[in-house]
């Protein structure tokens, strides 16, 4: 369920702020849409300009630290990324394993909550501010939420319905099916007018999230039947054999992580990726095949945060101004590292 693009009543700026990776499917329209119009605004309030030898001062520390908690959260949640959802569809449809929203938590949760706590201090040490201190962001949030006033019964009622999907995706996954529960949520939403349908058409990122879900699947399915991941699969098989089966989850998550820098989409990635390392691993003899495939799974988001295209948003934050393409490049390489060893350290040995 995607929030909409289109304002709530009487709400301004800070509002937008309001799309937690729970719920939102979309790090594009999370992060880039909806966090970064926000966070732009702050560091002109310590004169850190774009393009400029100010941004330093701090505007490169806060850009950068956003993308790589959005990264992160990325890979927390099952509804926090659209390629998440396409992982979890080509995995039941490749091995016929069925992962479910609070099986995809708690796998990544100890890696996660660690690495979402590191971020703010990996960044000031790795890429420190120039400005340690000041108060002229509360100063500017407290005016903003003045200004918004209070919230509105449509922003009630959305914050409700929001909780019921929520609850209905993590608790009641074996009686109600997800997407079931997701239309019925828009349904409700409809009718109770949150939004209207004129806003529900004008939402092209969440059409566009359909259209490319049907035709990806239906692509991935082809690659199988056509016999190309069939020959890729046994190509690489022939260079595993003799490894232990933990031995080759390591190889293949790294593998597989890295090739993201050969591809400018996640969803691409996925595509194209995912159903042969499954089959690679189909292969091997006391592969554990359930927790293979989440742990490939897992890694979608965190792999965003290697290159300038590595995900939906990195563009606009490397569009910013505030991060030049080889500080970029550098930190990419750096925290990409930081990412996968943290989780195979902590994440592998806890799923096998």
């Amino acid at each position: 369920m995607i929030a909409p693009d289109v304002p709530l009543k009487n709400r301004g700026t800070l509002s937008e702020q309001a799309a937690p990776p729970l719920f939102t499917p979309s790090n594009t329209a999370r992060s880039g849409g909806t966090i970064f119009p926000v966070i732009r605004n702050l560091p002109p309030l310590y004169d850190s300009k774009p393009n400029d030898p100010s941004a330093r001062r701090i505007g490169s520390y806060i850009m950068w630290t956003a993308i790589a908690t959005t990264c992160v959260t990325s890979s927390m949640f099952l509804t926090a990324l659209a390629p998440n959802l396409l992982a979890a569809e080509l995995i039941r449809k490749t091995v016929k394993v069925d992962l479910n929203w609070m099986q995809w938590f708690m796998a990544f949760a100890p890696a996660g909550i660690l690495l979402l706590l590191a971020v703010p201090l990996l960044t000031y040490v790795l890429y420190p501010p120039e400005i340690k201190q000041g108060n002229e962001v509360p100063a500017w949030a407290a005016e903003e939420l003045r200004k918004m006033g209070p919230l509105t019964r449509r922003e009630w009622t959305l914050g409700v319905l929001v909780l019921i999907a929520l609850a209905l995706w993590i608790f009641a996954d074996n009686y109600v099916n997800p997407t079931t529960a997701a239309l019925m949520v828009i349904a409700i939403m409809l009718v109770t007018k949150v939004v209207t349908w004129d806003d529900m058409l004008a939402n092209k990122q969440a059409w566009n999230t359909f259209a490319w879900f049907a035709t990806l699947v239906s692509l991935a399915d082809g690659l199988s039947r056509t016999g190309f991941v069939k020959w890729f699969a046994d190509l690489m098989s022939h260079h595993m054999s003799g490894f232990s089966p933990t031995i080759a989850v390591v190889i293949l998550v790294l593998i597989f992580y890295f090739t993201h820098y050969l591809f400018a989409s996640i969803t691409a990635h996925t595509t194209a990726m995912l159903p042969v390392m499954l089959t690679v691993g189909s292969t091997i003899p006391g592969m554990p095949m359930e927790a293979f495939a989440l742990l490939l799974a897992l890694t979608l988001g965190i792999m965003g945060i290697l290159t300038p295209y590595g995900t939906g948003p990195s563009p606009v934050y490397f569009g910013s101004g505030y991060l030049p393409a080889g500080d970029y490049w550098r930190l990419g390489a750096i925290f990409g590292i930081i990412y996968i060893v943290v989780f195979l350290v902590i994440s592998v040995p806890l799923q096998l």
